[in-house]
């Protein structure tokens, strides 16, 4: 029986859920400054919300436009990050004023508590400012928290960066026993939040192997882990393992594999990334077939930009059994001809004309040319590939085939 490693069985003892210690943390500082407080991670995204109640509302000013996005949507715009950074918060070591600027959707001062471990800003406590505001002795205290969580920020991501390891293992290991032994290692690493659902998302080609040129785990939707995977001779992708809140529900998914796209420089050409999210299951136990069901749904997205930029396993219709094929299986040698430089129109025509199921009008209107043209380009066709388009089989190979040659 495979015995699980010491290390690991440490790292298991000692993770733990943080997500109830972020809020202790912010509901004292609350308590301490008599305001409610909301902790951000350095990429401002919500972590934590204090509610503190006072006798008497609040002025309805204080919710205003960036304070409601970032409790509602838990994070805020690129626009609002640049603006609060340019008060120095980035390089701060004790709290930063702001001032109200209702041009700004700020409508409200601000008090920012940086937060800090051993000198690296790891994130930030928002306060709103009131009159006559806390003493100098309530904000030293409020920092002697902030201090506590940055402690706490950077004792996670050490434990992520030993999940990365692990669920790298998983997904390169060869079949059989040394996955299970990867699997094991990482079920026990992740204790009672490895028997609920999951999904795992490939986001490909990733630019870095380093998987800390991403965003934290900590700061994607449901994100458990994350780490790069060989892609191809010289490319890589990313891994990301994402809990669910049911198996037939991707949403964290499609939003963490969306901001990774952001990172990666996702959008049109030949230098685009795409992403891929496979189908959601119970438990860590088929993390290798949704690493390849991932990644088929990334590979449709390049090949059919229609399906992207992050498309679903269950999603991407012919190409989940094309995608299963070795990579030459579609170069049939009679489709070759039709497939050289010379003849993309061509090409583009029979896929188009076959994508709509035989009807000259559909493909006519979606090309834009005439019906005679239409079937000048098909005749065509048929005579430099030798297939006749009113045979069925003939019109499954080439589809299979135009279809394959984009993978």
């Amino acid at each position: 029986m495979y015995e699980v490693p010491a290390k690991l069985r440490e790292n298991a003892r000692v993770r733990a859920d943080y997500k109830g210690d972020y809020q202790e943390l912010v509901d004292e500082i609350s308590e301490l400054l008599g305001a409610p407080a909301t902790l951000e991670s350095r990429d401002f995204e919500l972590i934590a919300f204090g509610a503190y109640d006072s006798e008497g509302d609040l002025d309805p000013s204080a919710l205003d436009p960036v304070r409601t996005r970032s409790i509602l949507t838990r994070r805020s715009t690129a626009a609002v990050r640049r603006w609060f950074e340019g008060f120095g918060i980035t390089r701060a070591t004790g709290p930063v004023r702001i001032p109200p600027t209702p041009e700004a959707g700020v409508y409200r001062g601000r008090i920012c508590l940086p937060v800090r471990h051993r000198g690296v800003v790891l994130g930030y406590v928002w306060l709103l400012d009131y009159d006559p505001g806390p003493t100098e002795g309530q904000l030293a205290a409020a920092m002697g928290v902030a201090g506590r969580i940055g402690a706490l920020l950077a004792d996670e991501a050490q434990h992520g960066a030993d999940l990365t390891r692990e669920l790298r293992a998983v997904l390169t290991a060869e079949r059989g026993w040394p996955r299970d032994m990867a699997v094991a290692e990482l079920r026990t690493a992740l204790g009672a939040r490895a028997d609920g659902p999951h999904t795992v998302v490939c986001v490909t080609p990733w630019p870095s192997a380093d998987p800390g040129d991403a965003p934290s785990a900590r700061t994607l939707p449901g994100a458990t882990a994350l780490c790069t995977v060989p892609w191809g001779a010289a490319e890589q992708s990313l891994a990301l393992l994402v809990r669910l809140r049911s198996t037939d529900t991707l949403t964290p998914a499609v939003a963490a594999a969306t901001r990774l796209l952001e990172r990666a420089g996702g959008g049109e050409g030949p230098g685009r990334a795409a992403g891929g999210i496979a189908a959601g299951r119970m438990g860590i136990a088929e993390l290798g077939p949704a690493w390849a069901e991932a990644s088929a749904a990334a590979r449709a997205a390049l090949a059919e930009p229609r399906l992207g930029p992050v498309a679903e396993w269950a999603r991407i219709g012919p190409y989940r059994m094309l995608t299963s094929l070795p990579p030459k299986a579609a170069h049939d040698v009679v489709v070759a001809p039709l497939l050289a430089p010379g003849h993309q129109e061509l090409a583009r025509t029979a896929e188009v004309y076959l994508d709509c199921a035989g009807q000259a009008g559909r493909t006519a209107a979606e090309l834009g040319i005439h019906r005679q043209t239409l079937y000048y380009r098909l005749s065509r066709v048929e005579q430099l590939t030798g297939l006749d388009l009113d045979d069925g089989e003939d019109r499954l190979l080439l589809h299979m085939a135009l279809k394959g040659a984009r993978l």
